[in-house]
């Protein structure tokens, strides 16, 4: 009898504990009759377990296998904008499985001018799985527009809501509905909220701890397009006017600026630099580790009276100096940061080094000026909706949010310095430099170009540092980097204002064998 007075209460537990997960998570298409004012849920479809993602992009990899997930899509606030045409802030969620599911949320920023509701994978500085592997449910959103020219299309800003949307509002909007539909789903909320962006979502990331203090609980921000109207002035017209003014002429007299230095030159520029940069982290490796300490002067290389070869015009290394020293004003104040001398510099490709320039940049043919407004050039280029410029994030640190900063060295876009120059500008706000990096972060990347590629070791994971900065208290003084630049090398990106340095034994190649100096 007391054997059998078990067997039916396990019966009746099994059987309350069936009704009890029924009644704790949603079915996918359940989330498609959600409602939430002012949000279109457009599709709810379970996505079976080992589907591939294709590329976003020709010549980017596929992701995947992926897990079992719920996909859902929607769109806020449609609306008939501008010339007749449709906007509203498109997103994507991704719902892992309940068993699956790590209690999290994670948010992937966009890139360039948006436009485009990438898949939300989580794919980006997250290790080598992405979010959605790892158990969080992750969005993206186009920001409130579609792109119709590529990822450059700046168009829809004739529309100011649109422009608003993509300025700072969208990702905080897609955070809460999100969240709202995660709770439904789960049946409870979201333990703890994530950001993580490159470029234009590096500049999402900042807005995000500046205007919305309490929406996430840890923001990665990486190469932040923070103040893209100056940076394009210094890459699209400051650099390209010094190197014109020693550039060789053509027939008709305009400067050719992709012969402003040979293959020859260049090469002869970047062994003297790594030859004077590259071992002081203890070891010559191709990689500069301590740029801020690098005090290489292109002075060396100028030809001496009589001097033809192994040397460099004095005119050609002026107009370098004067380059990377970044532009100043008629006043010579500083208008913008200068650009580090880094392993990556002379890189060519998509986006080139600043020592590599052709005769384009990304928007279009560089000017053949040899003179350049400086004063006229920066006034109307400054943008307060995007620029994410405040450094009173006091509510966001004191709800206890951490801010991790990373930018490459040889990015050729936006200068590390601009973003270090912030960091800086934190401390001096926020109680000092030590007070600051109970909360925030900096890691600086030798050799990684505009959000990866270069002479770098561009793989490394920040979303598990802000995750266990944010869940254990556990503060990141360093993260491993890998990269296929430099295959079976590992080495620690270290929190400003240490760098990684060679402990003098062991292998070079292997991270465990460097210290954060």
């Amino acid at each position: 009898m007391k054997k059998s007075n078990l067997l039916l209460l396990a019966m009746i537990t099994t059987c309350i504990a069936s009704v009890a997960r029924a009644e704790s998570a949603r079915s996918c298409a359940d989330v498609a009759n959600l409602k939430i004012d002012g949000v279109e849920i457009t599709k709810a479809v379970p996505v079976p377990p080992g589907t591939t993602v294709t590329p976003s992009y020709p010549g980017a990899p596929s992701t995947g296998p992926l897990p079992a997930h719920c996909r859902v899509d929607g769109v806020i606030h449609r609306r008939k904008g501008a010339d007749g045409e449709e906007f509203g802030i498109g997103f994507a969620l991704a719902l892992p499985e309940e068993a699956a599911w790590n209690g999290d949320f994670m948010m992937q920023g966009g890139g360039g001018g948006n436009g485009v509701v990438a898949y939300p994978l989580g794919a980006s500085y997250s290790g080598e799985k992405p979010a959605l592997v790892q158990g969080f449910a992750v969005a993206s959103t186009d920001t409130g527009h579609k792109a119709k020219n590529g990822g450059f299309d700046f168009s829809f800003m004739r529309d100011q809501q649109a422009y608003l949307d993509f300025a700072y509002q969208a990702n905080a909007e897609v955070a809460g509905v999100a969240k709202q539909i995660i709770a439904h789903y789960y049946a409870k909320p979201a333990a703890y909220s994530y950001f993580v962006g490159c470029s234009t979502g590096g500049r999402e990331g900042m807005i995000l701890s500046q205007r919305f203090p309490t929406v996430f609980n840890g923001i990665v921000s990486g190469d932040p397009a923070m103040r893209t109207g100056l940076s394009n002035l210094a890459i699209g017209k400051w650099i390209p006017v010094s190197y014109n003014q020693a550039a060789p002429k053509d027939e008709s007299g305009k400067p050719r600026i992709e012969k402003f230095l040979s293959a020859s030159e260049r090469k002869l520029f970047m062994d003297s630099l790594m030859k004077t940069c590259d071992a002081r982290d203890g070891v010559a490796d191709g990689e500069i580790f301590d740029p801020l300490g690098c005090d290489f002067d292109p002075v060396v290389l100028v030809c001496k009276a009589g001097q033809s070869e192994a040397c460099i015009a004095p005119e050609k290394v002026a107009a370098i100096k004067k380059a990377f020293a970044g532009p100043k004003n008629a006043y010579g104040t500083q208008v913008y940061p200068g650009f580090l001398y880094d392993a990556g510099i002379a890189m060519t490709g998509f986006v080139p080094g600043l020592l590599a320039m052709g005769q384009n940049g990304l928007f279009g043919p560089y000017p053949t000026a040899t003179e350049i407004d400086v004063d006229k050039e920066a006034l109307h280029a400054g943008d307060p909706l995007v620029e994410p410029a405040s450094t009173n994030l006091s509510m966001f640190s004191g709800n206890g949010g951490k801010l991790i900063f990373f930018h490459g060295d040889s990015d050729p876009w936006f200068s590390p310095l601009d973003t270090l120059g912030y960091y800086q500008s934190l401390g001096a706000a926020n109680g000092g430099a030590d007070k600051v990096s109970e909360w925030s972060r900096l890691f600086l990347v030798p050799g990684m170009a505009h959000c990866g590629g270069g002479q770098a070791l561009d793989r490394f994971d920040m979303l598990s540092a802000v995750v266990n900065w944010v869940e254990k208290g556990t503060a990141p003084d360093a993260v491993i980097a890998t990269g296929q630049a430099f295959p079976g090398r590992s080495r620690p990106l270290c929190a400003y204002p240490k760098h990684a340095q060679y402990t003098g034994s062991g292998d070079s190649e292997d991270a465990r064998n460097f210290r954060c100096k």
